[in-house]
C-alpha cells in the first residue's frame, strides 16, 4: 500500500517555474515506478511524465519535453516534478501515481497502468 500527497502548486505567470513535490508513504515506494498526470477543466486526465523505480529511465509527453522534469529520491520517498516556461494550458490539477508492479526496468504513460494516487496538486498559469 502506497500513499501519497503531492504539494507545491500554485499561480504563477506565464513563463515562470513550479516544482510539485510527492511525498510517499509504504515501505514499496523504492520498488514503484511514478508518474505526474493532469486534469483540466472539462478534458480527460493526461499523461505528463514517469520515471522507472530506480530513476534511469523517464519519459514524458510531447507537449512539456524540454519544460518539465521528473525526479525522485528514494532516500526521501518524494518524486518531483520540476516545471519551467509554464504556459496557460499548463493549467490543470496535477496528480503523481504510483504502479504496483515493482521494480520494471519500464516507465508507464497510462493511466490504469497506476493503482495509488494522490488527491491532486492546482497549477494555474495565467497569460
Amino acid at each position: 500500500q502506497v500513499q501519497l500527497v503531492e504539494s507545491g502548486g500554485g499561480l504563477v505567470q506565464a513563463g515562470g517555474s513550479l516544482r510539485l513535490s510527492c511525498i510517499a508513504s509504504g515501505r514499496t515506494f523504492r520498488g514503484c515506478g511514478m508518474g505526474w498526470f493532469r486534469q483540466a477543466p472539462g478534458k480527460e486526465r493526461e499523461f505528463v511524465a514517469a520515471i522507472t523505480f530506480s530513476g534511469s529511465k523517464t519519459g514524458y509527453a510531447d507537449s512539456v519535453k524540454g519544460r518539465f522534469t521528473i525526479s525522485r529520491d528514494n532516500n526521501r520517498n518524494t518524486v518531483y516534478l520540476q516545471m519551467i516556461s509554464l504556459k496557460p494550458e499548463d493549467t490543470a490539477v496535477y496528480y503523481c501515481a504510483a504502479t504496483s508492479t515493482l521494480f520494471s526496468g519500464d516507465y508507464y504513460s497510462r493511466d490504469h497502468e497506476y493503482e495509488y494516487w494522490g488527491q491532486g496538486t492546482q497549477v494555474t498559469v495565467s497569460s
